[in-house]
Order: structure tokens, then sequence, then C-alpha cells
């Protein structure tokens, strides 16, 4: 282990280390004494590894463990985790320090990470292999190091069912390109997404840039603590594999009216006042890079903390060629476009909706049909019930079985409220004498079908259903947290075990102890008659 490293370790606060021990253990990190556990066994022979919940033991133990470390792989990892924390601990500083005194730019830093959805989307594995985590200056360096560059990436369909980068654009506040560069995926490619990245097969012919040397890349341009700009930019990091501190995601500064995240296409719209791309046009990185960097000047340029009013975007008129479409969305990540097919009886084309979605991460697709009355027609004959999604959008659930036996969900949704349609509904209503209140009643009742089906789908088996994750994963943390006051629990038990088997050798030594003094006595005593009978 190199000294910066040691240090490093040494210094960290004890929450990070005893992160770092959990994260090591989950990874497999060993040491020269064995993996956490069997490192406690042999360097604390009085209670070993029956207490082994890192944040129950001394600081001096959790840094002894780590310092053992010495394979390669797990150094890596050791310091990944180790820079990452430092990074977070040096802004929360450097926050804390100077919130009067912020530039404009940290002042947006400083939006984004105090955002709600910051920890859940920027929580990287950067300790996974191929991660890069950068460094950023000390405080005093940090203070002057205002300069952004803004990124936009572009990815592929794998034949593995992964997401790969191949085309990544970097600009400066000057929108002057700081780098342009195709990369060779390094796998068989499934769905170049064409139409959406602008990216063909032959375009990538003789392409040897590989995710590594972008890194390299990236790295350099960002060594001296650069701000890194872009809208979702949590999945730009992703692609890149790289885990920067100082970024400005333009999805979190701005917001509609109604709390929504808007698109980069409405913020260009309404903030700079121009269409991001023509209806219809493929998607550029260079383009949306230079339009995050756009909106974030524009954003300085207005006051960092003045509300910029933006439209709700469901609300604005949608085209005829939008409304001949319907949104097939929260789509599995297993289902492809033939099984898809199978929803609709009518001939229709996909078209893939922009979606940089993670690795095994649902995502969404458009149906494009002739006109929007065969639209709203394939919409109507879907065998399910109908509902509303967040933003009043109609909307629904439609199950199937793929040709492996497991049944899944996918949303199906309009592209705009049915406005007519429901003023017409409850003119109706009112003039046949029924009260208006049975409209909240409909949309429980709707609820309820929607409850009901998740129970039949349920009793289905082999049923993966996408929109069941937040509660697994609940139900996942409930588990941990139970392991863990059973692992305490036990851990309490054993110690309880250990000083009762202490007296009762303490008792023990005490009977032995005085059994060695009756003996003695006894013995004096048989010498003692001995004597007095030999005179």
């Amino acid at each position: 282990m190199d000294e910066n490293l040691s240090a490093a370790i040494s210094a960290a606060p004890d929450k990070v280390l005893v992160d770092i021990v959990k994260l090591g253990q989950k990874h497999g990190m060993r040491g020269s004494d064995g993996n956490w556990k069997e490192f406690l066994n042999v360097h604390d022979r009085h209670i070993g590894s029956s207490l082994s919940d890192p944040a129950r033991r001394k600081r001096e133990t959790l840094i002894s463990f780590l310092k053992t470390v010495t394979a390669e792989e797990h150094l890596k990892f050791l310091a990944n985790v180790v820079q990452a924390h430092l990074n977070r601990e040096v802004l929360n500083q450097l926050f804390k320090d100077s919130s009067d005194d912020e530039s404009p730019q940290q002042r947006l830093v400083r939006s984004t990470l105090e955002h709600p959805f910051y920890l859940p989307k920027y929580a990287f594995p950067s300790y996974e292999k191929e991660w890069l985590v950068t460094k950023i200056p000390k405080k005093s360096k940090l203070m002057k190091a205002n300069d952004m560059l803004a990124v936009d990436c572009e990815m592929v369909l794998c034949e593995d069912g992964t997401d790969a980068l191949v085309r990544v654009c970097v600009v400066d506040c000057n929108l002057q390109v700081k780098l342009d560069e195709l990369i060779n995926p390094g796998k068989p490619v499934a769905d170049y997404r064409t139409e959406i990245t602008g990216v063909s097969s032959g375009d990538l012919d003789g392409v040897s840039c590989s995710l590594a040397n972008i890194q390299k890349s990236m790295k350099k341009l960002l060594s001296k603590g650069t701000i890194l700009v872009g809208h979702g930019l949590y999945n730009d990091l992703q692609a890149l594999k790289i885990d920067h501190a100082r970024v400005v995601d333009t999805s979190f500064i701005f917001k509609t009216s109604d709390g929504k995240t808007p698109s980069l296409s409405s913020l260009c719209k309404e903030v700079l006042g121009y269409e991001l791309r023509k209806e219809g046009s493929p998607h550029n990185c260079l383009d949306d890079a230079c339009a995050a960097m756009k909106v974030v000047l524009a954003k300085i340029e207005r006051g960092v903390d003045t509300e910029i009013p933006l439209i709700q975007e469901h609300g604005r008129d949608v085209s005829e060629s939008e409304m001949a479409k319907l949104l097939i969305h929260r789509i599995p990540a297993n289902v492809r476009e033939k099984e898809l097919r199978r929803v609709f009886p009518q001939s229709f084309t996909f078209e893939l909706k922009l979606n940089k979605k993670a690795e095994g991460a649902p995502y969404s697709m458009h149906a494009i049909f002739k006109d929007k009355v065969e639209a709203n027609q394939a919409f109507e004959i879907l065998n399910a019930n109908s509902n509303k999604d967040s933003s009043g959008i109609p909307q629904k659930r439609i199950s199937f079985r793929l040709k492996t036996g497991e049944i899944v969900s996918v949303f199906v949704r309009k592209m705009r409220h049915d406005y007519k349609q429901d003023e017409v509904s409850l003119k109706k209503r009112a003039f046949e004498g029924e009260d208006l209140g049975n409209a909240k009643k409909q949309k429980r009742d709707q609820s309820e079908n929607l409850l009901e089906e998740d129970k039949i789908l349920q009793q289905v088996p082999n049923q993966k259903d996408p929109n069941h994750c937040c509660d697994h994963l609940k139900e996942i943390e409930r588990l941990k947290q139970e392991l863990e006051l059973k692992e305490l629990e036990q851990s309490n038990k054993h110690v309880e075990e250990i000083e009762k088997l202490k007296q009762e050798i303490k008792s023990k030594d005490f009977q032995i102890c005085m059994q060695d003094k009756m003996i003695s006595g006894l013995k004096k005593r048989l010498e003692d008659e001995k004597l007095r009978k030999r005179k």
C-alpha cells in the first residue's frame, strides 16, 4: 500500500471507515490475514469475529484491517472508495465554510448536491472494475476552480442486453469542442438506435477508441476540479463509468410549475428561446452538450437563485404526428420488440424513446400508427382498465406472457390529456342527474382495480413485475436491518456467554485453590501424625 492511500485511510472519519469496511465485505476484500472476520479472529482472540459489525469496532481496528490489504485488485477498490468519500467530505466542508462567499458556479453545484434525488441517482458502484474516481483539489484551490465543461453521451443496445457507450462529446463555456469521439463498444451490438444516436454500424468501422481511452481523456479534462455539466448527468457518468463529485445537473436546477423535471428540449425552448431539434431529426450529442452549457450560463446570467418559470410540459399542444403515437413505458429489459408487437393487432412501427437507462433497467418506446384516430382506437381496444399517470394523462397497464412463460407488464399511455372527452363525459353525467362527486369514486374504483390486478398477477408463477421494484427494495432494506439486529443480538449473546464462562472458570479456579489448600492441610496432618507415632 502506498503512503498516500495509507495516510488517507488514517485520516478518514469514523463513518467513512465503517462504510469502507462494510463495502469491502460485500466486495470480498481480503488482507494479509484474510477477510474482515478472519482478521478479527487473529487480532482479537478475546472476542474474535463474534462482534463483526464494523460500527461497533474501534477506529484503530478498522484502520489496521484496511492497511493489511495487498492484492492489486483490492487496493484499487480501496483507493476508489476512499477517494469518493474524501471528495464528498471536501465538498461538504466547503459548503459549510464558504456558504456566504460562493461563486455562482459553486452555488449550482450545491443546488445539485442538495436535490432530494441526488443521493439515489449519483450513488455509483465506483468500487467496481473499470470505474474511475476523479480527484478534486484541496479546499484552497477548489474555491478558485470555476471552470465548467458540459458532456453528453450516446449508447447502443448490445446483444447481452446491456448498453454500451459509442459517442461522447464535451464542450467548454465558450462552446468550443474539447472532446468528440466515437467508441468501439467491444461487444456485439443488437441495436444501434440510429434514429436517436445518429450512429450506424458503418460509422464504427476501424474505430479503436475504447472506454479506457475516453476515461483517460476525461481524467485530464477534470484534473483541476472542473465542474461537469449535463442534463440527467448521472446517466452519462454511468455510461462513462466515472465518479466525479463537482457536478451541475440541469434536470435538478430547473423545475416546471407543477414540480416536474423538464426535458432539455423544453429548457431550450423556454429558457433559451429556440428549438433544440426539429421534429423527426436525429439526436445529436454535441448539440445536447452545447444546450446544457447554454442553459447553465443563462441561469448564472439571470441569477442562480432566480426562479425561471416553466410551463407544464403536458399542458402544451401536441402535434398531429405526436397524436398518432402511443407511449409504451416501463418495459422490462428482457422484453424485445417482437414480444411488444403482440400488444396491438394493428400494424405500426416502433421508435425507441431516448432513454439513457442503466444496465437492466426498464425502457420506453413509441408505437407509431397511421394517424391519431388509429392510435386512439388501438388504445381503446386494449383489454385493461384505464387510469391516469402522475401528469393526468390516460394510460393502461397491459400484462402478457413471454415465450419463456414469464408474465410481464408494460404501460401504454396516450400522448396528451383527453380534455374534450373529459368535458363531454362530465356534461353527460350532469345531464343524466349523476352527482359529479362520483368522478372521485370512479378514480378510486380504478385504483382498486389496479390493486386487484396486482393481486392476480402475484398469483401467477415466474412473474417479474417491474412496478414492485420499490417494494422489493424496501423489503430488502428491512431484511438487512433485521439481519443486522439479529447479528447484534447474537454478538451480545456471545459476549454474555463469554462472560458467563469467565465467571465459571473463576469459580472453578477458586474451588481448585481451596481443594489444594485442603489437600496440603491433610498432608501436613498425616505427616505430623506419623512423627508422633515414631516418637
